[in-house]
């Protein structure tokens, strides 16, 4: 069981959460704790799919690649991209919350132009230039529409698909526009679901998951090596809005939104 971390119940500022490919498919546990958070709080989900798209990525005889958890997204995978994320995923997702109850609306980044961005430019990763194609890196974000939804009831689904002032849709790291509405929302809480549930030493390892975590130490497993890949850019952004206002980050499961005792909780400072 988890035990109580929390929020502050009274508080009607929204809850954040993004919920990653892999913890999507386990929906009988998601789903009736995305419920009983909403009953505390206006609610917005972000969902991944990467794992759906590199899969139909394949069936194209398409091998993506990821860099440090991040996609290099051709014109073929903006496509996939576009066909899974917004597409098959975000209406599996609005039908699993449907089921339970609650009034979802899927969406994504390039809606209403909610999620504004500029073409990345090329990294240098270990000494490589990698250029990341439709890529987008987020300049600014409305959240007129999520808000309208918010206070009409609903839950907004947001697909991560981002676009620029030409019209041009991008990728957008899931995580990276999770943090980013969070912030212009004002949100109390952003949650980053994983299968995982937290922030292991060691990944495979569950019983070496970190309760809590400063920024300065988050740092240092960056560094170290072991907090990589996905988890690298979690941290990333779990440091980015806790500078910016909000005041709870946390990385959970899914079973696991409301009460918060097996999560890892991502703090400013000690």
């Amino acid at each position: 069981m988890c035990a109580a971390e929390g929020l502050p119940s009274t508080s009607r500022a929204p809850i954040v959460v993004k919920v990653g490919g892999a913890a999507l498919k386990r929906h009988a546990e998601l789903w009736p704790q995305v419920k009983a958070l909403h009953q505390e709080a206006p609610v917005v989900v972000v969902h991944g799919g990467g794992a759906a798209a590199t899969a139909l990525a394949k069936k194209l005889g398409h091998q993506p690649r990821i860099v440090r958890g991040r996609r290099v997204t051709t014109a073929l995978d903006l496509s996939i991209i576009e066909w899974t994320l917004r597409g098959g995923v975000s209406l599996m997702v609005v039908g699993h919350a449907l089921t339970h109850g609650l009034r979802a609306v899927g969406l994504s980044g390039a809606d209403g132009a909610m999620v504004r961005v500029t073409r990345r430019k090329p990294w240098i990763i270990d000494g490589e230039e990698v250029d990341f194609g439709f890529v987008g890196d987020i300049g600014a974000v409305r959240p007129d529409l999520v808000t309208t939804l918010l206070t009409a009831g609903y839950l907004p689904v947001v697909a991560p698909v981002g676009i620029d002032v030409y019209g041009q849709r991008y990728n957008v790291n899931a995580d990276t526009v999770a943090g980013a509405l969070a912030v212009a929302l004002g949100a109390q809480a952003l949650l980053l679901v994983t299968a995982a549930g937290g922030i292991r030493r060691q990944a495979d390892d569950p019983a070496t998951r970190i309760q809590t975590l400063t920024i300065a130490a988050l740092k240092q497993g960056q560094d170290a090596g072991w907090i990589a890949g996905g988890m690298h850019v979690k941290g990333q952004v779990a440091a980015d809005v806790l500078r910016r206002g909000v005041p709870h980050v946390y990385v959970t499961g899914p079973g696991c939104l409301v009460e918060r005792a097996s999560a890892t909780r991502i703090v400013l400072k000690g």
